[in-house]
């Protein structure tokens, strides 16, 4: 018999991206977290991000420019105080971050010193400025590992790593007065067994879920665990409609998952078809500059006009130093698919990248579960609208999970450590002998959802989905009720949920806008609203 094993915490962090991390080094000087990762610490879309940060640095640039870029990609639908708090709120924390060792480029200068030199600021889709601070092409990971490293060094943190939340324990799901979040259940990958962890506080900084399509820029546990999670406690969820494809993905069969940073069109690249000839210009004035949705739709028209398999982006105009300065990354990995891009196009695709809508909260991360926050892309904030500017991911999860660690903070000597907590009961389980239903259903879903619920939409399209995804859910709950948890499993139930929650916010918004294009409503409301679904 498995030994029962209960953690304490005064804070639970699940997640350790950029947004996880940044609240725990936080909250750590006055409080004990324990920092949940599903994976290895770096396993997460903050490692894999490229492009960089948004904020004020240059002196012709403006905060208040910055908030004017990010309404417009929103499409009016982003909350204006939200994006004020947000952009007023970046130059702070990228100084924390550089306070905490993140390496951001600087200028060159003419003696070669640039210790005292500005920061090189590139410039993205969406932005009127300069304004993306960057380390050359993988500011993610220059900002991952010297987050991470501080974490695994401070006394005050405990570092779970291979461990999958299964789902909050809340008062009400105990019959106990109120309803707060009391800890979490947690799947423990190497022993195979489920623990406990209480804690005065929990916080979801699980990223996003676009492992919900079949093809996806993100790493594999993007699977929107802490989306799911927050619906089953009760938590309202908002805007999941507007899931952003990334309109450069490399188009290779060896090329799983890798993305082409915005950066590149942001320093000159065209987007070609296979003739060679350019197209963006007919499709927006801002051409390659213009915002995601429309780059990606834009792709998506002429590969499905064409029956190409793809279309180019192409830097190849740009000097070969230039380019392998700043791209030095994707340089290397195009080099190991047989792409020299200084002279090659490179074959491109988009894919799901990015979760615009999420678990709603307030300034400080609060959701409607009181003691419960979530940061970052699992969350609603306001920030995004209809489609998030370029570069302005990162800064959300930097922004609130600063305000968060000041709530949680601020509320700390009023909250005391929940009681005791019941065990996880696998009494009446077994180890499953089917597992082919599940790789089946994984397949199955995301394939109707790239079909049904991608770029383009449909009534129809979003019926059919919804039938399915119900069945799915039939299926996956039985299994669910019967069988011991696992990765795969434990992934698929939050996936077809989380694939409900897209599909109905998509059947209720009757018009096109951002990110949510529907051929059957192809003009816009004039009174835009945020799609809000609240649980039973």
């Amino acid at each position: 018999m498995k030994q029962v094993v209960e953690h304490q915490s005064d804070v639970l962090v699940i997640g350790s991206g950029a947004a996880g991390l940044t609240l725990a080094l936080h909250l750590a000087e006055k409080s004990q977290v324990t920092l949940l990762s599903k994976g290895p610490l770096s396993e997460g879309s903050t490692y894999y991000a490229q492009g960089g940060i948004a904020s004020v640095f240059d002196e012709d640039d403006t905060v208040e420019s910055h908030v004017a870029d990010t309404l417009v990609a929103g499409a009016g639908l982003c909350d204006e105080s939200v994006v004020t708090f947000t952009a007023e709120n970046a130059k702070r924390s990228m100084e924390w971050l550089i306070q905490c060792g993140v390496a951001f480029d600087k200028e060159e200068t003419l003696d070669g010193d640039s210790t005292n030199a500005p920061y090189h600021l590139t410039r993205e889709g969406g932005h009127s400025h300069r304004r993306i601070l960057h380390s050359a092409d993988a500011t993610g990971k220059e900002v991952q590992v010297t987050l991470q490293d501080r974490a695994r060094a401070h006394p005050n943190i405990l570092v779970l790593e291979r461990y999958n939340a299964i789902d909050l324990i809340t008062s009400r799901k105990l019959n106990r007065p109120g309803n707060r979040v009391l800890g979490a259940y947690i799947w423990n990958r190497d022993a195979e067994q489920v623990e406990t962890v209480k804690a005065r506080f929990v916080a979801l900084a699980t990223g996003g879920s676009s492992k919900v399509y079949q093809y996806t820029s993100n790493p594999d546990i993007a699977s929107g665990d802490g989306i799911a999670m927050a619906w089953r406690s009760g938590c309202r969820v908002a805007n999941m409609e507007f899931n952003q494809f990334h309109p450069t993905c490399l188009y290779h069969a060896d090329a799983r998952n890798f993305l082409l940073t915005e950066a590149l069109r942001g320093e000159g690249a065209y987007l070609r078809r296979p003739d060679g000839s350019r197209f963006m210009p007919e499709f927006d004035e801002r051409a390659e500059l213009a915002p995601r949705d429309i780059v990606a739709r834009a792709i998506d028209y002429e590969m499905k006009r064409l029956g190409a398999d793809c279309v180019y982006l192409d830097i190849s105009h740009k000097p070969a130093d230039f380019v392998i300065k700043h791209f030095p990354t994707i340089h290397k990995r195009c080099l190991e698919f047989g792409i020299d891009i200084t002279t090659d196009q490179i074959p491109v695709v988009p894919a799901a990248h990015y979760t615009c809508g999420g678990i709603m909260t307030d300034l400080h991360g609060q959701t409607d579960l009181n003691g419960l926050y979530a940061i970052g892309e699992v969350a609603y904030t306001g920030l995004h609208g209809a489609n998030r500017l370029a570069s302005n991911s990162l800064l959300e999860c930097l922004v609130f999970a600063r305000a968060a660690a000041e709530d949680i903070e601020s509320l700390l000597h009023k909250i005391p450590m929940p009681g005791n907590l019941p065990a996880w009961d696998e009494s009446q389980v077994s180890n499953s002998d089917e597992e082919v239903v599940i790789a089946h259903n994984w397949h199955e879903l995301r394939l109707f959802m790239w079909d049904y619920v991608g770029i383009v939409r449909s009534d129809k399209r979003l019926e059919r989905a919804l039938r399915r995804c119900i069945m799915l859910q039939q299926e996956i709950l039985e299994y669910y009720s019967n069988f011991r948890v696992s990765n795969n499993l434990l992934e698929l139930r939050n996936l077809v949920q989380v694939a409900e929650l897209i599909i109905r916010c998509a059947m209720e918004r009757k018009e096109s806008r951002g990110l949510h294009y529907n051929i059957d409503h192809p003009q816009q409301v004039e009174d835009p609203k945020p799609t809000i679904l609240q649980p039973d």
